[in-house]
């Protein structure tokens, strides 16, 4: 997650008092006033002045008033400008380093297990909630596929994938194909996918599907519909996370009412939505950032989520992270996700 360039950047002395005003309220959790600031500043400022500059921020949208009070607390704008070129990332101290490491060693033969042992981990270190996704298995390649009828509007489909692993299963379809459409149907499978990664095949035949609809005839076009079941079947990671310490968020007076909690709980129970967060982070570059309304849903509106990728040979085969509100201490939190994630993808490795 990067900065938006084109909104206004504060003064350097702006960009300090902000500073100084996020670090305040994560440690607090209070607005914070003009007496605040100049106390904790280091500068030589009256507090006028500091009123003026924290007007201008707020005309920025980088901080808002609160109705009940005189001092500022950061908007989710904010604490994007902090986390992207005003916080100093601290480095996990050896304690908690020497305690990651020893949580994914004794969990290391076991994935599910580990896993789980990993989500706790975090939820323990970060007083939030540990997510964690299941690996997923190594990429498949389709070498040969092959179709076979059975009775009663079954059909049996062989897959060879990678060098030489065979797998079976049936199918069962609207009507039966004879033997000749389901060999014609194969050929055009073998011929135009065989090599393809399993996800891949998935993909381009509903691509393909689309484009050769006109233009294949129907019993053809039924039958690769089939083929694209398998595929379905194939390539399903069993998409799966581990969620530990959900209920820490209840610690957090700004997570701690009735409905807010009753909205995030209802999130962690629906499994899609969660994956579809962190199928965003599968793909990234190192840890990422979700401030407030920029994970696109608004059930997380009051929350920060923060994840990072870990790969085996190179391919990322998972991600994890920590839930927690947008008052978090990102300095403390961001490098032991990063951290987290480079343990685990070298205890993996060393088990593949």
């Amino acid at each position: 997650m990067t900065a938006d360039t084109s909104n206004p950047v504060p003064s350097d002395r702006g960009q300090h008092l902000l500073r100084v005003l996020i670090q305040r309220y994560i440690r607090d959790g209070q607005p914070v006033g003009s007496r605040t600031l100049s106390k904790d500043a280091g500068l030589d400022l009256s507090p006028a002045t500091i009123r003026n500059v924290m007007s201008d921020l707020e005309d920025m949208g980088l901080v808002s008033a609160p109705h009940t009070s005189a001092g500022r607390i950061p908007t989710p704008k904010g604490y994007r400008l902090f986390v992207d070129t005003l916080v100093r990332y601290r480095k996990p101290g050896d304690g908690d380093i020497r305690r990651i490491r020893a949580q994914i060693r004794g969990e290391s033969e076991n994935p599910e297990s580990l896993v789980g042992a990993v989500s706790s981990m975090l939820s323990d270190i970060t007083s939030m909630a540990g997510v964690v996704t299941v690996p997923r298995a190594p990429k498949v390649k389709l070498r040969q596929i092959e179709f076979l009828p059975l009775s009663e509007n079954r059909v049996l489909v062989i897959l060879v994938v990678n060098d030489r692993e065979v797998q079976n299963r049936i199918l069962h379809t609207d009507r039966d194909y004879s033997a000749s459409e389901l060999q014609q149907a194969q050929n055009f499978i073998n011929e135009h996918y065989s090599g393809l990664d399993l996800e891949q095949v998935r993909t381009k035949l509903l691509e393909d599907l689309e484009t050769t609809r006109d233009s294949m005839n129907q019993t053809m076009h039924e039958i690769i519909s089939v083929a694209q079941s398998a595929m379905d079947g194939a390539t399903d990671q069993d998409n799966k996370y581990v969620v530990a310490g959900e209920t820490k968020l209840m610690d957090f007076a700004e997570l701690s009412d009735v409905e807010t909690l009753r909205r995030l709980f209802d999130a962690f129970s629906r499994k899609r939505l969660i994956l579809d967060l962190l199928d965003r982070s599968i793909h990234a570059n190192g840890v990422q950032i979700f401030i407030g309304e920029e994970s696109g849903y608004r059930i997380f509106d009051g929350c920060s989520v923060i994840t990072a990728p870990y790969h085996v040979d190179h391919d990322t085969i998972g991600v994890l992270g920590v839930i927690g509100p947008t008052r978090m201490a990102y300095d403390r939190v961001v490098p032991i996700v990063d951290i987290t994630a480079r343990l685990l993808e070298s205890a993996l490795s060393q088990n593949s």
